[in-house]
């Protein structure tokens, strides 16, 4: 029983600092300026890939496991089809006007127009699109890791190399299933050799091989 109790409270105390390990690894404060002078490059995972856009990273790391949090600056007149991401994803608009809508394809009627302060939600598996019109736009952007982009047509030449079309509709990169606003869509995905059915993702299809 002591024994029992010792290695209880050993266990809960290695969580406990493992915890706050990983809370002081993430602990982030920056200024404009400092934002400003981290490394941008033009797309990567979890951003869509459209040429002229900038990605500022401002914490962890998007393609690993955890939080993380971007920053897109986006030109004006800049268009993003639709496509979705894995992980849920919570954004603010920090400048400019941006548009967002949600749905399986692009549709100019159901765009919202947010301005600096708005927030929004980008629902993992969920399609949406966006874009800037007159003015440009800065956006930021925060999930849980890893992310991906998934377009759900074909990705305009435009896209950066960070977009793979793989030949199908829809555009599946690192196996998401995907859904519009009340209806679940069956995705295709990379599958086992051999494997006839997808067992780590159960409502969808396995490419064909």
């Amino acid at each position: 029983m002591y024994r029992t109790r010792i290695a209880g409270l050993f266990a809960t105390l290695t969580v406990v600092a493992v915890n706050a390990a990983l809370a002081a690894e993430i602990a982030e404060r920056l200024t404009p300026a400092e934002v400003k002078a981290t490394t941008s490059i033009e797309a990567g995972p979890g951003t869509s890939g459209v040429a002229g856009m900038r990605t500022h990273v401002l914490l962890g790391d998007p393609a690993k496991p955890g939080i993380y949090t971007i920053e897109i600056e986006v030109p004006p007149h800049t268009t993003i089809q639709a496509h979705h991401h894995r992980d849920d994803r919570a954004a603010t608009v920090a400048s400019g006007l941006w548009y967002i809508g949600y749905g399986p394809k692009r549709d100019e009627t159901l765009l919202k127009e947010l301005p600096a302060g708005s927030f929004y939600t980008e629902p993992g598996g969920m399609g949406h699109f966006a874009g800037t019109k007159e003015q440009s736009a800065v956006v930021r952007i925060s999930g849980f890791g890893p992310s991906d982009t998934v377009y759900v047509a074909p990705a305009p030449a435009s896209h950066a190399a960070n977009v793979t079309n793989s030949g199908h509709d829809p555009i599946v990169l690192r196996q998401p299933v995907g859904r519009d606003p009340g209806k679940t869509l069956t995705a295709l995905v990379d599958c086992a050799p051999g494997e006839a059915s997808p067992s780590h993702r159960p409502a969808a299809a396995c490419l064909p091989t």
